[in-house]
């Protein structure tokens, strides 16, 4: 299961939330199969919608 809090920690390179976007969409490409979103983002391009669109990016396949 990703958790997004773990996700945060352990990819310090993140800067945005169009690469924390992509990230969360190379796990889920990856086969993770269950994702929980447990914090907000702490980017300021955070948008309001962000949990529609984390999890359509980690549902998407290509």
């Amino acid at each position: 299961m990703l958790w997004l809090s773990e996700l945060l920690m352990q990819r310090h390179d993140l800067e945005n939330f169009e690469a924390l976007r992509k990230a969360v969409a190379e796990k889920g490409q990856a086969g993770e199969m269950f994702f929980r979103m447990d914090v907000r983002p702490p980017f300021g391009d955070t948008p309001e919608n962000w949990e529609e669109q984390l999890e359509a990016s980690f549902t998407s396949k290509g």
